[in-house]
């Protein structure tokens, strides 16, 4: 794929998609970062229902970190590795009050020193908290950039690297918004609706006038 054809792609998923952001319900980096560390294995969806009654409660370090595990568990048991998750919130705060007074660091390597955060997560919030031009690869953007061949790569880092290296700098800080959209409504992973995509003539997935998805390569992170 050519630097034309990957600048006209992210031009019709911008027209597409005027507004791209994330689809979880935040007001602040620290809320941000909980909902993010929420949704590993978890739907947005899921994770909204949770915060929205979480986040009146306890949605700065210090009032979570007062309820403890034991208080955090019942706003998130509805979530998949509720008790996991809330061991890792709880000492996110923890740290988060002890070596950054309380705020959300907008550097990766301090964000990637908390416990829960890899370079995923890292990439989301640098981006959608702090306006970094990263791009963050889930399974649906690792999807997306194989099928299309807009960055194919066999890892998750390899696919990130390509995307930062190829997106054009004028789209380089919706990426990640504007292909996490694409992939979950349009560029399904069952069944890709072809038929109703914007960038369909310029998609060089081979499969998709058959609509079978052709085999990619493991998307594990």
């Amino acid at each position: 794929m050519n630097a034309d054809k990957r600048a006209a792609i992210y031009a019709r998923l911008a027209q597409a998609i005027p507004a791209p952001t994330t689809e979880l319900e935040y007001q602040s980096p620290f809320e941000l970062l909980t909902a993010v560390l929420l949704s590993a294995q978890a739907t947005d969806v899921g994770v909204n229902k949770a915060t929205r009654k979480l986040f009146p409660v306890a949605n700065t370090p210090a009032a979570m970190l007062a309820l403890g595990i034991e208080g955090l568990e019942p706003y998130i048991k509805t979530i998949g590795l509720y008790r996991s998750k809330a061991r890792h919130l709880i000492e996110t705060c923890r740290l988060l009050l002890e070596r950054h007074g309380g705020e959300v660091p907008a550097e990766r390597a301090a964000l990637e020193a908390l416990p829960g955060v890899g370079r995923k997560t890292a990439n989301v919030i640098l981006n959608t908290a702090f306006g970094h031009p990263t791009i963050a690869v889930d399974t649906h953007i690792f999807r997306v950039a194989n099928r299309t061949r807009l960055a194919p790569g066999e890892t998750v880092r390899e696919v990130e690297d390509r995307l930062v290296k190829w997106t054009p700098k004028a789209y380089r800080m919706d990426a990640h918004h504007l292909l996490i959209l694409h992939g979950r409504y349009v560029c399904k992973a069952r069944k890709p609706l072809c038929e109703a995509c914007v960038i369909a003539d310029l998609c060089e997935y081979p499969a998709r006038t058959s609509q079978t998805p052709a085999p990619l390569p493991d998307a594990a992170d």
